[in-house]
């Protein structure tokens, strides 16, 4: 499709959005959805996002898909997920769905747009929870573990093995609800953020077994 190709390589969408607590900038969703809009009314094409609810594993996620169309009727598509928490501080249950629903359609975008945006969670309250969390409940002294990073989770043949490794423990107990992040979690040393992406990466691996079969 050569109007993606064209805004994927004109596309100019700045960190206009300053995380106070972690002192960096991020893009929101809006961000990309407001520098994407002229280039597709340049090239006569349209961007749809939309929202699917998502059980996987027990647990509660928001499927975002983005798809893009021109006037030929060519489409390309990039989907992403976000879990639900059960609570969060200081909103209610539509805007625990809201908050998820923005975080996975920004991946989505950064997919179909070829945006690197590996900085999150973004949010203020997301990085003031996680520092209470941290004061509040100190972990105990650990040893030394092998430690997963967004550069791992970037090399597909990495990446793959760790689904694959997963995917082999959920099928070991299937009964059992199974959190892919949190199993990580047990036999290497990594951050909430990859954790998060992680439970995302497999939940859209568990989607494409279940479409081949």
């Amino acid at each position: 499709m050569k109007e993606l190709i064209q805004i994927q390589s004109r596309l100019k969408a700045p960190k206009k959005n300053k995380n106070t607590f972690g002192g960096y900038n991020y893009r929101s969703c809006e961000d990309i959805l407001e520098a994407v809009k002229p280039l597709c009314h340049d090239l006569n094409c349209w961007i749809n996002i939309c929202d699917e609810i998502v059980e996987v594993g027990g647990r509660i996620y928001v499927k975002a898909t983005a798809m893009i169309c021109n006037n030929e009727g060519q489409t390309a598509t990039a989907t992403a997920f976000a879990r639900e928490e059960e609570t969060k501080k200081g909103m209610d249950a539509a805007q625990i769905t809201g908050s998820a629903s923005s975080y996975a359609r920004k991946y989505a975008l950064n997919g179909l747009l070829a945006i690197d945006d590996t900085k999150d969670a973004d949010t203020d309250e997301y990085t003031e929870r996680s520092k209470h969390d941290k004061t509040a409940k100190p972990a105990p002294a650990q040893p030394t573990r092998k430690a997963i990073t967004a550069i791992q989770l970037d090399d597909q043949k990495t990446c793959d093995a760790l689904l694959k490794w997963a995917y082999a423990a959920k099928n070991a107990h299937p009964d059992k609800p199974f959190n892919a992040g949190e199993y990580l979690a047990k036999s290497y040393d990594i951050t909430e953020q990859i954790r998060n992406r992680f439970d995302a990466l497999f939940a859209s691996y568990l989607t494409a077994i279940q479409t081949k079969k």
